[in-house]
């Protein structure tokens, strides 16, 4: 069975040279392709961002358990949900036309690339939950958290906008901090009672990692 098109960026920059994931192949049930013909044009982010309404960028939305739980407890909150992998996206729009919500927009691509289409000061939160940690030391440079992602995410963020960070990797903790303060007032918290634990953090704590929060502030 053929893929569908994936949902398209909206329009920014080239993909950075340097991506913080990799790529998997996956195929579309027929279930999956359905979903994606029908409610692609629903929950395009053309209307984000929405006078009077925080927005919430969620980088990385995975399968979209978190982005669901978090919307429905968030009605007055709009999220934008940012995944580069078509089963993700096609799994989240179902979820999303099941629960009813209409505080959800989905987009299938690069979140440097969405977050370059987003205006200045128009974010009010970023959330990067479970990352892929490039846990080996040479490919640090691939983590999602560099000098230029924080500059990107300081500038599309509001004043006192925060960026919220989650990982079950000490390595990715310690080498994020310290990029973090470049711009915020960044450190490790408990983890807060409103964050989902998703199917990435119960893998973790089954494996004995235990799962560190980190709460950025951008200074003013």
């Amino acid at each position: 069975m053929n893929q569908r098109p994936p949902i398209p960026p909206p329009p920014g920059p080239a993909v950075a040279a340097v991506r913080s994931y990799k790529l998997r192949r996956g195929r579309l049930g027929p279930a999956s392709v359905q979903a994606l013909d029908r409610l692609r044009d629903r929950y395009l982010p053309g209307d984000l961002p929405r006078p009077g309404r925080p927005l919430v960028v969620e980088i990385g939305s995975g399968m979209g358990e978190a982005a669901v739980a978090c919307a429905l407890a968030e009605p007055g909150t709009d999220l934008l949900a940012v995944e580069v992998h078509t089963p993700g996206v096609a799994a989240l729009v179902r979820r999303i036309e099941e629960a009813g919500l209409t505080n959800v927009r989905v987009v299938e691509g690069d979140a440097v690339d969405v977050l370059h289409g987003l205006p200045a000061g128009s974010v009010s939160d970023v959330r990067l939950w479970f990352p892929d940690p490039w846990p080996k030391s040479r490919h640090a440079k691939r983590r999602f958290v560099q000098p230029a992602t924080v500059e990107l995410v300081a500038g599309r963020l509001a004043p006192g906008g925060r960026w919220h960070l989650a990982s079950d990797w000490p390595e990715y903790v310690e080498h994020a901090l310290p990029l973090l303060a470049l711009r915020f007032d960044a450190a490790v918290v408990a983890r807060p009672a409103g964050r989902p634990v998703t199917r990435f953090e119960a893998r973790a704590v089954a494996a004995g990692r235990p799962t560190q929060d980190v709460l950025a502030v951008l200074r003013p």
